[in-house]
């Protein structure tokens, strides 16, 4: 081994050797560098993010997907479960189907909508935008 010699603080590698009790002669193969490796030095100037950022980062991440996978997949569940109601409403309003059921559901939706129309209405007339 060629850099023997040299003491470990000089080194600008390190070895990974996994062949070293076979005293086979192929170091150069396994020198590693130490430092991370940039293309343009640019890139080793900039400053990168510091381990507590890189925890709140991968932290938010792990949140956002997890809670993304587990809405998709609770939709995909409470979809397959679902059992078909009379136009829609017993899904919503967990009522009997039927007739009677349709009416209330429409009604509701008529004052719904009227609200939202009336709300529409008071916000364009009374908030200056």
């Amino acid at each position: 081994m060629e850099n023997s010699s040299k003491s470990p603080d000089d080194r600008k590698s390190r070895f990974y050797h996994p062949y070293q009790d076979l005293h086979v002669p192929i170091t150069k193969l396994y020198e590693l560098p130490t430092a991370p490796e940039h293309l343009f030095f640019e890139e080793a100037a900039r400053p990168h993010r510091s381990w507590g950022e890189n925890l709140q980062y991968y932290t938010g991440i792990g949140y956002l997907s997890g809670a993304l996978f587990g809405g998709a997949r609770g939709s995909i569940q409470g979809l397959r479960a679902a059992e078909p109601a009379g136009l829609g409403t017993g899904a919503v309003y967990k009522a009997a189907s039927g007739p009677r059921s349709a009416a209330i559901a429409g009604a509701i939706g008529g004052i719904a909508a009227a609200a939202a129309v009336a709300g529409k209405q008071a916000v364009k007339r009374y908030v200056p935008i």
